[in-house]
This record gives C-alpha cells, sequence and structure tokens, in this order.
C-alpha cells in the first residue's frame, strides 16, 4: 500500500521555516469584531452558517412567544434571517461580496438548515404556549 506525504520546502541548516505568519486571532474574536481579516474563507462561511442557526432558533422562540403564524411568520423569518446576515457581512464586517460568489451566495449560506430550527423550534414554543387542544392534553 503507497502513502502520499507531504513536503515542505525549508530555508537554513537546521530545517527550520523562515516563513513568519503574524497569528491570527481565534474565529470567535474576529467574528464579533468589526472589519475582521479573513485569510481563510471556509472560516466566513463557518461563521455565517452557525450565526445563521442560532438566528433561526432565536427567531422560532420570538415567533412562537408573540405569537405569529401562517405565512406572515415564514415571509418575516426569511426577511429578517436574509437582511441580518447580508448587514452584518457588508456593513458590520465590510466584505467584498464577489470575493464570495456575489451576494446571494452570502445570503443562501446556510439558509435552509437555519429554516428548519427555525421551524422546529416556531412550532414547539407556538403549540405550547398557544393550543388549547395541546394544554388539555396535558
Amino acid at each position: 500500500m503507497a502513502t502520499k506525504t507531504k513536503t515542505t520546502e525549508k530555508n537554513g541548516s537546521n530545517g527550520a521555516s523562515t516563513i513568519k505568519q503574524p497569528a491570527l486571532e481565534s474565529v470567535w474574536v474576529r467574528a464579533f469584531k468589526s472589519e475582521s481579516e479573513w485569510p481563510d474563507k471556509e472560516e466566513f462561511l463557518d461563521v455565517i452558517y452557525w450565526a445563521r442557526q442560532f438566528l433561526g432558533i432565536a427567531v422560532g422562540i420570538l415567533w412562537g412567544l408573540i405569537p405569529l403564524k401562517g405565512f406572515v411568520a415564514l415571509l418575516l423569518f426569511a426577511l429578517v434571517n436574509a437582511g441580518i446576515v447580508y448587514m452584518y457581512c457588508t456593513s458590520f464586517q465590510k466584505v467584498d461580496e464577489e470575493e464570495y460568489g456575489g451576494a446571494w451566495e452570502l445570503t443562501k449560506e446556510g439558509f435552509m438548515t437555519s429554516f428548519a430550527g427555525f421551524l422546529v423550534t416556531w412550532i414547539i414554543f407556538y403549540t405550547g404556549l398557544h393550543s388549547e387542544g395541546f394544554r388539555k392534553d396535558l
């Protein structure tokens, strides 16, 4: 069985690399710091993905408490979710949309899984708090 190994070029007699990279802040720090540098595009997309998951659950709880229902709630979720993420990317982080494939790519990153989390949370909270039939069974 053959194995591949990565080779790296090293300069100097002691084998130490001469290229020094500045230490990057953690992803969490950069996510909450305005105009952070994102040398790895995947890290920024991961931040968007997980922020959107949290946002979906938070909006689901809020919509269940208010109580919003029907098409209006679904439409408002889509607008709030897409709007907040787009504003985060363009106004807070000030990333170049084109580096990530345009505004549409940033807007749709993780949207469907966020929508699923929103639906589950919204249904549970709405049913538990506002459904008479559900409370009679308890």
